[in-house]
């Protein structure tokens, strides 16, 4: 069965196994799929997105904000915080990235979304 694909943009948008080649489509092999890219010789997967991960252990966190720096800084801001996030700052087995006083940290600290995906990416590797 022959496969043919649409290229806009070097990137594969459609891909048509009727039989017969629809104007303006190539000559794939059948791996080849919505989302492949094409220099216009060749196909190559789209890249892999790294997975963001959602918590990470307390281990692996509070090692992360101490090989970034910013273990005082953050055990600063806990200490202003009331008894309930001191609490889970010392007693959590593991820091989701969703939670409302995650969040609120990472805003003092002025993170951007990216930075938290990095932080999260980076805790998550130790």
């Amino acid at each position: 069965m022959s496969n043919f694909v649409l290229i806009e943009n070097g990137i594969v948008v459609q891909s048509d196994r009727s039989g017969a080649a629809p104007e303006g489509f190539v000559e794939a092999d059948e791996s080849v799929c919505p989302g492949f890219l094409s220099d216009g010789e060749t196909f190559t997967p789209p890249p892999i997105e790294p997975a963001i991960p959602d918590r990470v252990s307390a281990r692996q966190f509070k090692l992360q904000l101490l090989s970034a720096g910013l273990l005082a800084e953050v055990e600063a801001w806990i200490a202003s915080q009331g008894a309930a996030v001191q609490i889970a700052y010392d007693n959590s087995g593991s820091f989701v990235r969703a939670d409302p006083t995650m969040q609120a940290g990472f805003t003092a600290l002025g993170f951007t979304g990216a930075q938290v995906d990095a932080f999260f990416t980076a805790a998550a590797a130790l």
